[in-house]
């Protein structure tokens, strides 16, 4: 008999150390997760208060995209079988 209250115990000291880790991550991830989100509304604020609208891309946004653009435009023609 005091085998089995024995193993009861360990069982039930094992689920509760368990559970109160679980609670410690997720409180954890909690706090990241709106940390994340006041930073990000942070950044928009700032885009806005500059005056800058964070769906145009800036001067170096714009060269990669017309590089990108380029090399699509020489791959396509040598597809093509067009000597460029």
């Amino acid at each position: 008999m005091a085998a089995i209250t024995s193993d009861l115990a360990t069982n039930l000291v094992t689920a509760a150390v368990a559970l109160s880790a679980l609670g410690i991550v997720s409180l954890a991830a909690l706090r990241g997760w709106r940390d994340w989100i006041q930073f990000k509304r942070e950044e928009l604020a700032i885009c806005h208060s500059v005056g800058q609208d964070p769906a145009v891309p800036n001067a170096g946004s714009r060269i990669e995209i017309a590089d990108l653009k380029e090399r699509l435009r020489k791959l396509e023609a040598i597809a093509a079988g067009v000597d460029l």
